[in-house]
């Protein structure tokens, strides 16, 4: 079975349709019914960008949704994964990735996953594909 990661840029894609990406993330979920995997972080920045009082409580059911998808894992934060996110953050230091970018991909690594939905070229950079562009 395949699995995808599913990033930040994905969620909000769907979550409003004049982000970039819409037309794609849209494509994808229509057409894909293997396991997507996402962490506790993309959760948190997610929220965080849904952070506005319109859209607090949509974000709440919204998450709320996505914890019974039984296609999707979301991988819980542990203090191992931060400093393990943090070693791959301050290894590069020419590059602009956040740690949740590198949590991401220590994520990927990890569980040997190559395709990100994600506009994102830090993925990219980082060896990965965006499948979103």
């Amino acid at each position: 079975m395949r699995t995808i990661f599913a990033d930040t840029f994905y969620f909000l894609a769907l979550w409003n349709p004049r982000d970039q990406g819409p037309a794609k993330a849209l494509a994808f979920t229509a057409g894909y019914h293997d396991a997507l995997l996402t962490t506790d972080w993309i959760v948190m920045e997610l929220a965080d960008a849904l952070a506005s009082p319109p859209n607090r409580q949509k974000f709440v059911r919204l998450f709320r949704i996505l914890q019974q998808q039984k296609e999707l894992t979301i991988v819980p934060a542990s203090r191992t994964l931060l400093d393990e996110g943090l070693d791959f953050y301050e290894r590069p230091a020419d590059k602009e990735w956040s740690l949740t970018d590198c949590i991401s991909f220590t994520v990927m690594k990890k569980e040997g996953i190559a395709e990100a939905l994600t506009g994102d070229r830090h993925f990219e950079q980082a060896g990965f594909v965006a499948l979103l562009k």
